[in-house]
């Protein structure tokens, strides 16, 4: 029964990522198509930075190239594809390395200093892409000391600073049906943890440490163990 439900949970969680990743797709799509319109989506709320070159390149390499670290790093989580397939395994996990630490955090981090929210939001934005490099290049670094239970953990805390782009629209997303459904119409002068900016700036810190949070109690609980077996256990290097 436990293997069972260890299975369905599997299950669960790839079509979840599965999804994100279209939905990824889906946002980033409208935008590439001529003739390329910055008055729609994300774009209308941030007409006063439309005119700012360097801010367009970044959106543009951002959103393009969140779909392909989003796929890229649900490969790692393949206990098969890890094993029966360990090049297929290292040639997905440098691309999802290279592009993070190359294309993906940078762009994000031109970004987070135009965040919507104002100073408070977009320090947030600015903490998370440093921490999402940061985490990704340990990542890298202990895979190349071949310190394979330590590579894990930080795959497992990047890939989740890499999905608080999901739960940041999943977050946003959900209170404005909530106050759609409820009637709650805000007005500047008041003031609303419901509305904006309040709302966006507690978001955006809980998008990601959030989900840094549940990266720690999984690992915590010995997810690392399906992988590499317990910690006594030889682990088996690539």
């Amino acid at each position: 029964m436990h293997r069972f439900l260890g299975y369905i949970a599997k299950i669960l969680v790839l079509v979840v990522i599965l999804f994100s990743a279209y939905q990824m797709a889906i946002i980033a799509l409208p935008y590439y198509v001529p003739p390329f319109p910055t008055d729609i989506d994300f774009l209308l709320s941030k007409q006063l930075v439309i005119d700012l070159r360097h801010w367009m390149i970044a959106f543009y390499i951002h959103i393009g190239s969140s779909v392909i670290v989003l796929a890229a790093g649900l490969t790692q989580f393949s206990k098969t594809l890890m094993f029966k397939y360990p090049k297929w395994h290292r040639n997905m996990g440098k691309l999802y390395i290279f592009m993070i630490l190359v294309v993906s955090a940078p762009s994000g981090l031109v970004m987070a200093f135009y965040g919507n929210g104002g100073p408070p939001a977009q320090f947030a934005f600015v903490l998370q892409a440093v921490g999402w490099w940061f985490l990704t290049y340990m990542a890298y670094r202990t895979i190349r000391q071949k310190k394979l239970r330590e590579h894990g953990e930080y795959i497992l805390r990047s890939y989740a600073m890499t999905m608080s782009a999901i739960t940041l629209r999943l977050g946003t997303y959900g209170v404005s049906v909530y106050k759609a459904n409820n009637g709650i119409y805000c007005e500047p002068e008041v003031f609303s943890m419901l509305c904006y900016p309040h709302f966006y700036i507690l978001v955006a810190w809980i998008s990601w440490i959030g989900n840094l949070v549940i990266a720690e109690i999984l690992i915590w609980v010995g997810l690392l163990n399906y992988y590499l077996g317990k910690p006594k256990e030889k682990n088996i290097e690539f």
